[in-house]
């Protein structure tokens, strides 16, 4: 049923992580097992995440890297300490029906050192497995925050087209570049989900109850005015970031350069709780 699912789990997998994915079988096992990775990267420099059966009812997944992959270990060694915190906390909010294990280190610490990093990941269903139901949750709850991880270190951005070279170097343009970044990371937004719930903070909507196969219409939002700094900085995503739905965000952006607070959000509304 893995093998079957490919379409799937591709789209679960490139929807969270914000990057390309690419998905092949492996029959070399047993039971047959699908291998996942970045596109642009051959699965010999990694990382890549194998999907296999795991008992009956449960899915195992391990992620490794490749055995060439000392150009991407180069690069995840240039990881800012905000990658290192977004790509522990994304594997942190792997849920609690999961058990996650990281060779020879703790999980509240964790980084990648060399080619020998594994991380393994299992989790048991109610029902079985090879349900689709099944798959899309050990996509949505393992595979997307262990890739989305590894996409964070690596260095996976959206690339915004800045038009004029030039304009980089001022100042402001540089200060730009940074808002960018974090307004429109995916990872971002699937974290603050993941941690929040997709519930919006300001009027209490959730839009998945409103607009049902549409999905869930929400979007993050910074309680620190990314207008205001002067310079990057660490951010934690469980104090930093919250989840509103498109109206609350662009009505608390309609106040520039610097928003409306949730608190004064809520006044004009008088729905605000705490």
């Amino acid at each position: 049923m893995i093998a079957r699912s490919k379409e799937l789990i591709l789209r679960e997998l490139e929807e969270g992580t914000g990057a390309s994915i690419a998905v092949d079988v492996n029959d070399t096992g047993l039971r047959s097992a699908l291998r996942i990775w970045f596109s642009d990267l051959d699965e010999q420099r990694g990382p890549i995440a194998e999907l296999r059966p795991h008992g009956l009812k449960g899915h195992r997944v391990d992620l490794a890297l490749g055995n060439f992959s000392a150009p991407i270990l180069e690069q995840i060694a240039r990881a800012t300490p905000e990658d290192i915190q977004l790509a522990r906390a994304l594997v942190a909010s792997i849920g609690p029906k999961a058990k996650v294990e990281i060779r020879g280190q703790q999980l509240n610490d964790w980084t990648v050192r060399d080619g020998h990093f594994r991380m393994v990941a299992t989790i048991r269903h109610e029902d079985s497995a090879d349900t689709d139901a099944a798959i899309t949750q050990t996509c949505r709850e393992i595979i997307v925050p262990m890739m989305a991880a590894m996409a964070e270190l690596i260095g996976y951005d959206p690339v915004e087209d800045v038009g004029n070279f030039d304009a980089l170097q001022a100042e402001g343009a540089i200060l730009h570049s940074v808002i960018v970044r974090r307004e429109r990371n995916p990872r971002n937004r699937l974290l603050c989900v993941r941690i929040h719930g997709s519930r919006c903070k300001a009027c209490h909507v959730e839009p998945r109850s409103i607009y049902r196969e549409a999905g869930t219409i929400i979007e993050v939002h910074h309680l620190e005015p990314l207008a205001t700094l002067a310079a990057p900085r660490t951010y934690d995503p469980r104090t930093d970031l919250v989840p509103l739905c498109p109206n609350c965000h662009r009505a608390v952006h309609t106040r520039r350069p610097v928003p409306y607070t949730l608190e004064e959000l809520a006044s004009f509304m008088e729905v605000f709780h705490d």
